[in-house]
């Protein structure tokens, strides 16, 4: 009966008085001992108290911060007919109402609350309604120090891509609840949730920093309340709430604490896209206007700036939904949709101090709403950076979406180009494993995909990766050739833009087919797994072979910022092998030989190079430390990247 009593005040969780919802609790742990009727009785007394206080049951933003250039906040409230409330602030502490707004649905208001002169504090938000008069407490808090030192990512940075859920279970007692529409566990399940939180990710970020990353990525952690594949993160039904199977927002912020404590960078995932079908605007929306008519896109976002494109094709490229019902489409020309999306932008990088943005389907979403929120997060955060999921065909059809081309908007100073997710490499260092190389087959591709950097204003913002969460793994697309695995492995970290690795790579994840099977559990993340390949002992021989080979080469990276930072001088490839290089500002060289051949080793004609190698005698493998003489022709084994620095 006791914990039965605990549940049903749990259900007032929503009330807007922080102070009712613990008194709750405190009344119940002193009367515990008494007899049931008195709980009772003093749970009816306090549950009445709160009915009066229900008009509102929802506020996104939760809360502001003073002190920011973004100082004029839309509020949005919900409760029955809280759009027919008179409204005003009291113990205002110098913050006002400039705006109310209602919409079609009555159950709606957006407030703009004006704060360039307010002070930190908790304001109080009085609204009559029906003759009644209530209050809501609204916190504007003090800037938080750590936004102070953002530096954003660096070309110089390694990313390492987790799918929490399939990580690391670090806390059983959050796997599942009865409130949360998927309530079950099973592992053995590609859709349903494994039980990987955010403390399993915080115990082992030694282990990542070990490997020699710098910074790491999540695929969303805010609130999935779907009924149905809510482990990935893309179907998001609170914008402002970690989903409580992952932990807390105080779990996410000792996550990025301690992240930054070991020197690790931290990569959010935002999407502006889509919720889920769950969220409170798509099962309530405010107006028939803050989602696009319902038709499935036809993911062809090349249709959008396509001089011959159809109409209906521009429409459903730019307007239709993901997936329909569960991932409804954004309106962003609406207003009231714009503003909510961007005050998300900047509540997770004040409140956490989170250093990057990966935007999830980046063309989908109104390109003049994205140009200007992004500005907005600029303006506020000089040094963040921001990175676009582009996944189409075509160099040019990444390009494009590099730069603001909207005719409404134009860019200021705080933004000029955003990265992308760098597919066409991807697909040539598949190809450079998968192919014999010929004029423009194979590792020629790397070479080819290269050569269109004309069209970035600075390709070194693109992300380079081998694998990530969508996409086969890519071991196990190239045929399981561990030789290539290292040579290609070598080409990712070494080449233009920022590199990421997936979880699991590092192991030799193969999995191909459903996304579930892709986003395998990381052995050794739950106390029950018969292996443990977090250790060295719970890896195999060949699992251990690239791991310490891929881990050298991370090390090596992190001590060389400088050359990773540089300019890249390609040769055009010849007899097999491609040879380029990497030169720091100090004039501190890199080589990076490579053969792609499969069986035999291949010569490197020195005097080719000379307008490079003239200044140099030896190279230094970075990953072997063995020297070799540069002054003369030198052979580089089958299927092999050599790393040498120069001297």
């Amino acid at each position: 009966d006791y914990i039965t009593l605990v549940l049903i005040i749990d259900y007032q969780k929503n009330t807007p008085s922080k102070f009712l919802y613990n008194s709750f609790f405190s009344y119940i742990y002193t009367l515990k001992q008494i007899k049931m009727r008195k709980i009772v009785f003093g749970l009816f007394f306090l549950t009445s108290i709160a009915s009066q206080a229900q008009e509102i049951t929802m506020v996104n933003p939760p809360n502001w911060w003073v002190g920011m250039q973004y100082n004029q906040v839309e509020v949005v409230l919900k409760g029955n007919n809280i759009s027919k409330a008179t409204f005003k602030l009291t113990n205002a502490l110098g913050a006002k109402i400039a705006k109310k707004q209602t919409d079609e649905n009555p159950n709606y208001v957006y407030l703009t609350l004006d704060l360039k002169a307010a002070k930190a504090g908790t304001i109080q938000i009085e609204y009559t309604l029906d003759g009644k008069q209530y209050k809501y407490p609204y916190e504007i808090k003090a800037r938080e120090k750590h936004t102070d030192g953002l530096k954003g990512l660096q070309p110089s940075d390694l990313m390492y891509l987790i799918t929490p859920d399939r990580f690391a279970n670090g806390d059983e007692s959050n796997d599942k609840f009865p409130d949360m529409r998927e309530t079950i566990i099973k592992r053995d399940s590609n859709v349903a949730r494994h039980g990987g939180d955010l403390k399993g990710v915080i115990q082992h970020l030694d282990y990542i920093k070990d490997l020699g990353m710098t910074a790491t990525w999540l695929n969303p952690i805010e609130e999935n309340n779907q009924s149905f594949q809510s482990y990935h993160g893309y179907g998001m039904t609170d914008f402002f709430a970690i989903d409580k199977r992952y932990g807390t927002l105080d779990d996410y912020t000792e996550y990025v604490k301690q992240s930054h404590q070991k020197g690790l960078k931290v990569v959010k995932d935002v999407v502006y896209n889509h919720p889920g079908h769950n969220h409170w605007s798509a099962a309530e929306p405010p107006s028939s206007t803050w989602y696009n008519t319902k038709e499935v896109t036809n993911y062809r976002i090349s249709a959008k700036f396509d001089p011959h494109a159809s109409e209906d094709d521009k429409r459903k490229a730019d307007k239709g939904w993901f997936d329909i019902p569960a991932l409804p489409d954004f309106n962003q020309k609406n207003p009231h949709v714009a503003n909510f999306l961007t005050q998300y932008s900047l509540w997770w990088i004040e409140k956490f101090g989170v250093d990057a943005y990966r935007v999830d389907t980046f063309a989908y979403p109104d390109q003049d709403f994205m140009w200007k929120m992004m500005e907005t997060i600029k303006k506020e955060y000089p040094n963040f950076t921001i990175f676009g999921e582009i996944w189409d065909s075509g160099e040019p059809t990444q390009a494009y979406y590099t730069q603001n081309r909207t005719p409404q908007y134009k860019v200021s100073k705080y933004i000029q180009d955003v990265g992308i997710t760098d597919f066409e490499m991807q697909y040539a260092m598949v190809d450079a494993c998968k192919e014999d190389t010929g004029w423009n087959t194979g590792l020629a591709k790397m070479y080819y995909t290269l050569t269109f950097d004309w069209l970035y204003k600075d390709p070194m913002k693109n992300v380079l990766f081998l694998g990530n969460h969508d996409i086969d793994r890519y071991f196990g697309t190239i045929n399981k050739d561990l030789q290539c695995y290292k040579m290609t492995t070598s080409l990712l970290l070494t080449q233009r833009g920022i590199p990421q690795l997936y979880y699991g790579d590092e192991i030799l994840f193969a999995q191909s087919g459903h996304h579930g099977t892709i986003r395998a559990d990381f052995p050794g993340g739950w106390k029950d797994d018969k292996d443990n390949k977090f250790t060295a002992q719970g890896r195999t021989a060949e699992e251990n072979d690239y791991f310490e080979y891929l881990k050298k080469l991370a090390t090596w990276r992190t001590a060389n910022p400088d050359v990773l930072n540089g300019k890249l001088v390609q040769f055009v490839p010849d007899n097999e092998t491609y040879i380029y290089f990497r030169i720091a500002q100090s004039g501190k060289t890199v080589m990076v030989a490579v053969n792609a051949n499969k069986t035999e080793e291949k010569p490197v004609p020195v005097a080719r190079f000379k307008e490079i190698l003239s200044k140099f005698k030896t190279g230094k493998n970075v990953v072997t430390n063995q020297s070799i003489d540069i002054t003369q022709d030198f052979k580089i084994p089958a299927r092999t990247a050599w790393v040498l620095e120069l001297e």
